[in-house]
């Protein structure tokens, strides 16, 4: 039986990552299909690729956020031709991110009924809106404060010790299906998180609990 969820932030309680770049794209008049080449060949090798990157450093704290805003902005374009202003990249980035208020009463709902719930989050030096994270979270696990990163082993079983739980007895929900992959190779269950009514739906046969109003 399942007793434990852990969970990732951006893009799962919050609105989708694409949406937010979006909005910052048309607000910083970045060029879209170049940002799109250099992201692509970031992401991939930090998911994907057997070298260390900037994003691995970034997500274990090891780079602030200040280099990597300087490194990423000589990376992009903007529509005139030059590179976007460096400072309060990041911050720009993830403005558009609005919190996901079911995704939220799922948590308060779980753990009421005694089930254990953790954040487990890879930052970008972002600032986290954690103002009720008491109500809804047992354990806080982000990347850049622990020192380690999905999808590494390490990591997972960090946030399994603070919860005190095995692998088999949790769930993981995260947008990122390479950081799905290595949850179930540790035993833990995954959802790769689309949206929240099939997230939603996933957790309540796992759960067995009604975690949407009716």
């Amino acid at each position: 039986m399942v007793t434990g969820v852990l969970i990732d932030w951006g893009g799962v309680l919050t609105t989708s990552m694409s949406d937010s770049i979006a909005r910052w794209i048309e607000a910083d008049r970045i060029d879209h299909d170049h940002y799109r080449e250099v992201m692509t060949e970031l992401v991939s090798q930090a998911y994907g690729g057997d070298r260390e990157t900037v994003v691995h450093a970034l997500e274990r704290g090891e780079l602030d956020g200040a280099a990597f805003e300087r490194d990423l902005a000589a990376r992009l374009l903007t529509l005139d031709g030059v590179p976007p202003e460096a400072e309060g990249l990041l911050e720009r980035m993830f403005a558009g991110f609005d919190r996901v208020e079911v995704m939220y009463e799922m948590l308060r709902t779980a753990r009421a009924n005694g089930v254990k719930t953790c954040l487990l989050s890879n930052s970008w030096a972002n600032t986290y809106p954690r103002d009720d994270w008491d109500e809804v979270f047992d354990a806080v696990v982000i990347s850049g404060e622990v020192g380690m990163r999905k999808p590494e082993p390490r990591i997972f079983h960090h946030a399994l010790g603070l919860v005190g739980l095995p692998g088999e007895a949790c769930v993981f929900v995260d947008d990122i299906e390479a950081n799905i992959v290595a949850a179930r190779g540790l035993g833990i269950a995954g959802i790769h998180h689309r949206d929240p009514d099939t997230t939603l739906a996933q957790l309540e046969t796992l759960l067995r609990l009604p975690l949407r109003r009716a």
